[in-house]
């Protein structure tokens, strides 16, 4: 698995949807933008679909076994904002799942690049990074 080209493209979808966030439905190149992102995304999960399913599958296992697991694509974050150092989310993005541990907490799970990583939200001030590519 080339990892630094699936941290790219994560990297162009994020921002793909970054740019499309800024648009009005009425704009004119909204359309397009969004026919262009869900081109992504779909390339985006034939060529990384396998590799991040089994990496979700080991996570879930591990944390959320009572969960199940999406297409990896679910796990992108609706609304991000960039960083200096990449890429952040605030706590209530991802996919809800069912932790064990923190039962009682809303807990999801988020995929970002920079690198290239599941996160697990735990609450607005816990997070906990659960795998990260190699």
């Amino acid at each position: 698995m080339d990892i630094s080209k699936l941290d790219k493209d994560l990297v162009t979808i994020i921002d793909r949807r970054i740019e499309l966030s800024r648009l009005d439905y009425s704009s004119e190149s909204y359309d397009d933008l969004e026919e262009d992102l869900h081109d992504l995304e779909d390339d985006f999960q034939e060529n990384y679909g396998d590799y991040l399913e089994d990496a979700l599958h080991e996570v879930h296992d591990e944390f959320c076994p009572d969960s199940d697991v999406l297409l990896p694509i679910a796990y992108l974050p609706k609304k991000i904002k960039k960083t200096a150092d990449g890429y952040d989310v605030d706590f209530k993005q991802g996919v809800y799942v069912e932790v064990d541990d923190y039962a009682g907490n809303e807990t999801k799970l988020v995929l970002l690049p920079k690198p290239v990583r599941i996160i697990l939200q735990i609450d607005a001030n816990s997070r906990e990074v659960v795998w990260t590519a190699k």
